[in-house]
């Protein structure tokens, strides 16, 4: 997936989810963040940002949305909308195992009272998967979610009874980056997530965790990293 026209910037502040203040080309601009969640590890003052540059857009309040923050040597992607887009292709191109010779795929389906971001058809078997995009790293170890998500919990339960029904229910962790050695959930920000996620997994719903190989103007799937689902800190 590719961003048509990128900018770097500094980040400077965020006033509340949705904006920051970002210095670019020595003028702070106001910038759209792409990403709801709290990120506080990664947009501190002074780190640098590359940002999509819509300038091209007069309907935007905005000229500009962070994509992607360095985190020491690491680009770290923040595009909450991407993540979906990125497994759907990579599952096009034949790139996740165990998902081969589909005869369908289609975004945004309902079951229940759940939308899940792709239902997909092959011979043998039609399921379900959730994606979750995981910017939250610490010690080569990345962990999901960064902020407490009833809404996620909600569907993870769900994907249970999809597969009591004979559907196939993955939830699909994409790392957001290039670095991180294994894949945990994060117990301490929200119990009730990490509960269900290995409810789901002791029921048979599959685990996946995948990292991401991050450019300044693109991103794209890249291996899959190793999941724990049961320590706590």
């Amino acid at each position: 997936m590719e961003y048509k026209k990128i900018i770097e910037g500094i980040f400077l502040k965020r006033p509340n989810r949705f904006i920051a203040q970002v210095l670019i080309n020595e003028k702070e601009e106001t910038v759209h963040v792409k990403n709801t969640g709290r990120c506080k590890e990664l947009l501190i003052p002074g780190a640098k940002v590359i940002l999509e540059d819509c300038t091209h857009n007069l309907n935007r309040k905005t000229k500009y949305s962070i994509i992607s923050v360095w985190k020491e040597n690491m680009l770290v992607n923040i595009d909450s909308q991407i993540p979906n887009a990125v497994v759907y292709h990579a599952l096009k191109e034949n790139k996740i195992k165990g998902f081969k010779d589909l005869t369908r795929l289609k975004r945004e389906v309902t079951f229940g009272s759940s939308r899940y971001d792709i239902y997909f058809e092959s011979k043998e078997q039609k399921g379900f998967i959730e994606v979750k995009g995981a910017t939250l790293e610490n010690n080569h170890i990345s962990m999901f979610p960064d902020a407490p998500t009833e809404r996620g919990t909600k569907h993870v339960l769900e994907m249970i009874e999809a597969v009591k029904q004979g559907y196939k229910g993955t939830i699909f962790f994409l790392i957001q980056m290039k670095g991180p050695k294994l894949f945990r959930l994060n117990w301490q920000m929200d119990s009730k997530f990490s509960e269900a996620v290995k409810l789901a997994s002791e029921n048979g719903v599959e685990i996946l965790a995948y990292d991401s190989i991050i450019k300044n103007n693109s991103i794209e799937i890249g291996n899959p990293v190793r999941i724990d689902l049961n320590s706590k800190y």
